[in-house]
């Protein structure tokens, strides 16, 4: 993807060495001498028993976080969300432009009386429903009142307000979701997923909602005790707008 191509692009060429890195059931944390990243742990559905789901397993503190950062490209579920916490841990994060403002809030603020699309299931979906005007969740594995991820040509172009999860750079689905949004729709991309860079304005986003690695070592422990992302402990969950 185009966007994958950018965002590895922004990184720094110097070569940066790992530190740590956990595979945990929902989340993957990457440390490396710059700070630390996370992304959703994403398995391939079917793969065969016996089958490689990680080049260098077992090694991968052998490699550069450069090195890791270009698994986003792979094919792979698992190599994905690594090379994404690598990434999110090696960003130049501008602090300044950081803010606390809630994406849920946002999208219940702008979306009275309009019609929302969220891409993605998010806990806050029953909060957000009867606070707008008209809300369709996407799913690769709709739930009760959610569509399946298919419906994306019908209902993005007629949403006023659009929410793309962050694991949408994972399963390479973003760039066609993106190109579905209407120009004067507010679009935002929101999941602890979520690389928090500029680049993804460039690419049509108005808000980015994403997460903070503050302590290394607590995202470690609780990313390889099976914790999810309520229990996780050491981020802070963070926005960046494109007006800031």
């Amino acid at each position: 993807m185009s966007v994958v191509n950018d965002l590895l692009a922004a990184l720094p060429t110097q070569a940066v060495a790992l530190r740590d890195v956990q595979v945990g059931p929902f989340w993957t944390v990457v440390w490396t001498a710059r700070g630390a990243g996370l992304a959703s742990t994403q398995l391939d559905a079917h793969r065969p028993h016996g089958d490689s789901v990680v080049r260098w397993a077992g090694e991968l503190l052998e490699h550069s976080a450069q090195e890791l950062a270009e698994l986003l490209y792979s094919g792979g579920s698992l190599e994905a969300s690594l090379g994404m916490a690598a990434v999110n841990a090696l960003l130049e994060v501008d602090e300044a432009a950081l803010t606390d403002r809630n994406a849920s809030q946002e999208i219940m603020r702008r979306g009275q009386g309009k019609r929302v699309v969220i891409v993605g299931h998010f806990p806050f979906v029953p909060e957000v429903r009867p606070a707008v005007g008209r809300l369709d969740v996407l799913e690769f594995h709709p739930g009760p009142g959610e569509l399946p991820a298919d419906a994306a040509a019908e209902v993005i172009p007629e949403a006023d307000v659009v929410a793309i999860t962050g694991t949408s750079l994972l399963n390479k689905t973003f760039d066609g979701l993106i190109a579905l949004c209407r120009p004067d729709a507010f679009v935002l991309m929101l999941g602890p997923t979520t690389p928090l860079s500029p680049v993804l304005f460039d690419y049509g986003l108005d808000l980015i909602a994403g997460t903070r690695v503050i302590d290394p070592q607590q995202a470690l422990s609780a990313a390889s005790q099976g914790a999810n992302f309520r229990q996780m402990r050491g981020v802070r969950l963070v926005t960046m707008a494109r007006d800031c």
